[in-house]
């Protein structure tokens, strides 16, 4: 198990992050298998099957432009994605910062 995998439950749920190799940006792995920089479109996989896709990805992780792939486990009570950590909620949702510092791509979405 990887060493930031540690913290997921076997009954949970959890999503797939790595940076980007071109720009070191925060991803999130979606349904489609593309990898995405909004939480918001992560697929969320049961906690018992993370293992098996992690091992999957991390072979590919180079030729798909990614480097440090892992997994994060999520909360359940949660209307949308929110990751458990404090570390992992930072990279999804943003600097803690005042948002006009923050990069755009945690601008909220125009209609």
């Amino acid at each position: 198990m990887d060493i930031r995998s540690n913290r997921r439950d076997t009954d949970g749920r959890s999503v797939i992050t790595a940076n980007r190799l071109l720009d070191g940006i925060v991803v999130w792995r979606a349904a489609d298998g593309a990898w995405r920089e909004r939480i918001s479109d992560a697929a969320l996989v049961p906690n018992d099957e993370v293992e098996a896709l992690l091992k999957t990805l991390q072979g590919q992780a180079q030729a798909q432009g990614v480097l440090g792939v892992y997994g994060v486990q999520t909360r359940e009570d949660e209307a949308e994605i929110t990751p458990l950590t404090t570390r992992e909620r930072i990279r999804a949702f943003g600097p803690s910062v005042h948002p006009e510092f923050a990069p755009t791509v945690f601008a909220p979405e125009r209609a």
